[in-house]
């Protein structure tokens, strides 16, 4: 490898606003193809718990002073410049032992998942310091005593430790739904690789686009951070379960009630459907998937196929083109030419696979790869952490407890043969909750039968097929709008899944009082809250606009050829409208009655004012309802009110959310629903 002559440097931790060196010369971290010397690494001496502090008084505050489109856009700048800087991180990652194209899943899927969080936050967030979630609840007849659920930021610091195998992904999915929320991070990567995360960090802070005390970093031991943790405090583990369990146990979490969120070892499965025999696509991408998972990264991913549950009849031909698959995986130095597997993370990972594989062997035999012996392309095998892919079977799958219990972090997996789609999903279930499994399969009936027997033991379950060959992420691959985690023994916790990662670092709060004093907390108008009068608020900018700015327009007589134009022109001639005696029919109505949609549609030409101004759209309509009848004779009048206003924090208008009330002459609502625009910050427009 290129890097073998480069003097190990000593990795520093970024705590308290510097960074700092732990005292003596470091513990050496070795280079996982070579293993030469690659770094030095250690903590010893600093203080956690001034980091844990200075992150609640100088990180939080500086966070929440901005909003939450402000917070997203700081990580889309940093996310851009990342990705400038990317080919320095490649060149780091091969010292993991890690290949280019599994570096793409670390540096680029990394730095993605940031951006998206960036976007989707933008897109589905309020440009707001407080969200506000769900309906107001009513809680009073009068409607004087109203409630709703808000979210806010923690005060506290997101402590998050990391796992070896993905050094940038691994940090990233993490801080950007924290930082986002408003709550500052510490950062603690596993020892082996943590000195790519270290270069990314550094990265990150020169920049100077997060604000002081957003981000800092633990490099080596954790020593006493989590004895410091506070009820604000949130914790996030990704790693073994072991290790899971007895961090969640640190006397701190469990007397301050800190959120702990794991995401632990995980015996994932593929299962192969009864239709795809030899010859189908399915049973192809089955193999290929099989043979990616147990390659990619050599084997070490949360996500990685470790039992591939196969109909007993296809059980041969599995192993056969299984194995010749993986007979064809050149092993070499991670930047070797044609190299498509490189090393396990160190030498130690790589004896403690094999020590899993005779413990395996119990209950399996190995039928393809020699855990002991590898043939390599480049590179030397008796100083990197290689491994060959080893293929076993399960002798009885039901009973083989070692291959459902111990997991091989590492290119291993087992085939299982089953009879029925019953003991395919028995056998999966019998990870005891997992973070994936995957089904190849073309038959509806088979998705719906496996899947249904899947989902309670698994975080997430693909299912793979010819439709969607070409486009598929695959069973290994996370996503940002997608929930990372599983039950039981995959840890219980959830990671990402869009906006449901964000809220997870902030408290949900029920806040009650009357209409005027809960719109005065979440900045929305709610009905019963004071509202105003004074013009047209179609004619104001956002400039100019003000939470309960209402319009009341005059009424409009809904008649028998307003409907029945209505029917002809839309083509919507629903017997309610046009039959008398089949509308009386109907226990819903008295007579004929008028289109929902058109009382939305009268209702527009009651409210909006035409000419032009700050309105530039209107883009949708949310919680449309339509709650009394309306009948030839009736007329329609509006209460239109300012509801919510979220201005785009890099553009030049915003979007403003309007509560439509349609009543009747008795003063009945015959429809509610919110009115989404588009509205210029000033107006007129400068060009």
């Amino acid at each position: 490898m290129k890097d073998t002559a480069v003097k190990p440097r000593r990795l520093q931790s970024y705590l308290d606003g510097a960074w700092r060196a732990g005292t003596g010369e470091g513990r050496p971290v070795y280079n996982a193809a070579t293993g030469q010397i690659h770094a030095l690494i250690g903590t010893e001496g600093l203080d956690f718990k001034a980091a844990l502090e200075w992150g609640r008084r100088v990180g939080g505050p500086a966070l929440r002073k901005h909003t939450i489109h402000e917070r997203a856009l700081m990580l889309k700048a940093i996310g851009l410049k990342l990705m400038e800087m990317k080919e320095e991180f490649y060149l780091e990652n091969f010292a993991t032992g890690a290949t280019r194209k599994d570096g793409w899943i670390d540096i680029d899927g990394g730095i993605g998942t940031m951006l998206t969080f960036s976007s989707k936050a933008r897109l589905e967030l309020p440009n707001a310091k407080l969200i506000t979630e769900g309906a107001v609840e009513r809680l009073s007849r009068d409607g004087s005593f109203v409630a709703q659920h808000v979210l806010s930021p923690m005060e506290g610091v997101a402590v998050h430790i990391n796992a070896f195998n993905f050094p940038i992904w691994g940090m990233l999915e993490k801080i950007a739904p924290s930082l986002i929320a408003g709550m500052p991070c510490i950062v603690k990567p596993a020892s082996q690789t943590a000195y790519l995360t270290e270069l990314v960090v550094r990265r990150m802070l020169e920049t100077g686009l997060l604000p002081e005390g957003a981000l800092q970093l633990v490099t080596g031991s954790a020593g006493d951070l989590l004895d410091h943790v506070s009820e604000q405090d949130v914790v996030t583990f990704t790693g073994s379960a072991g290790t899971g369990r007895m961090l969640k146990a640190t006397p701190a979490i469990v007397q301050n009630s800190v959120r702990f969120t794991m995401e632990a070892d995980s015996l994932n499965a593929a299962v192969l459907g009864a239709d795809a025999g030899p010859g189908t696509p399915e049973f192809d991408l089955f193999v290929k998937e099989v043979a990616r998972e147990m390659t990619v990264k050599a084997g070490q991913k949360c996500t990685a196929i470790r039992r591939a549950i196969v109909p007993s009849r296809f059980e041969e031909a599995v192993i056969e083109a299984l194995s010749a698959r993986l007979a064809k995986t050149s092993i070499g130095l991670p930047d070797g030419e044609g190299v498509q597997m490189g090393a396990l993370v160190s030498r130690k990972d790589r004896d403690g696979v094999r020590e899993k594989i005779r413990e395996i062997a119990a209950d399996c035999e190995i039928v393809s790869g020699d855990p002991e012996n590898v043939t390599l392309v480049c590179g030397d095998a008796g100083q990197g952490a290689f491994m060959a892919p080893v293929l076993m079977r399960a002798r009885d799958p039901m009973s083989a407890d070692a291959a459902h219990g111990i997991e091989a972090f590492g290119p291993v997996a087992t085939v299982m043969g089953y009879h029925d789609a019953e003991e395919a999903v028995a056998l999966a279930r019998k990870g005891r909750g997992s973070l994936v499994s995957s089904l190849f399969t073309n038959d509806r009936d088979i998705a719906r039968e496996i899947v249904m027997g899947l989902a309670p033991y698994h975080g997430r379950v693909l299912i793979g097929n010819r439709g969607s060959a070409k486009t598929s992420t695959g069973h290994g691959s996370p996503l940002a709008p997608l929930v990372h985690g599983g039950p039981g023994r995959a840890g219980g916790g959830e990671e990402m899944g869009g906006i449901r990662g964000v809220k997870h670092f902030m408290q949900r709060t029920a806040v009650q009082g009357t209409p005027e004093m809960l719109s005065a907390v979440t900045g929305q108008w709610v009905e019963g809250a004071p509202a105003q009068s004074d013009g047209h608020p179609f004619r104001k900018s956002l400039a100019e606009l003000r939470i309960g700015d209402q319009v009341i327009t005059k009424s409009r007589e809904v008649t028998q050829e307003d409907v029945e134009h209505f029917a002809r022109f839309t083509g919507d001639t629903f017997y309610a409208h046009m039959d008398s005696d089949a509308a009386k029919a109907n226990p819903f109505f008295e007579d004929r009655v008028a289109h929902g949609y058109l009382i939305a549609s009268f209702a527009a030409g009651l409210f909006v004012d035409p000419a032009p101004g700050p309105v530039l759209a209107n883009y949708g309509v949310d919680n449309l309802r339509f709650l009394t009848p309306v009948y030839f004779g009736d007329s329609l009048q509006v209460r239109l009110t300012c509801k919510a206003i979220n201005p785009r924090a890099n553009g030049d208008y915003g979007e403003v959310r309007w509560d439509c009330r349609v009543s009747n002459q008795k003063d009945e609502v015959v429809a509610q629903y919110d009115v989404l625009t588009m509205v210029a910050k000033t107006w007129p427009q400068v060009a």
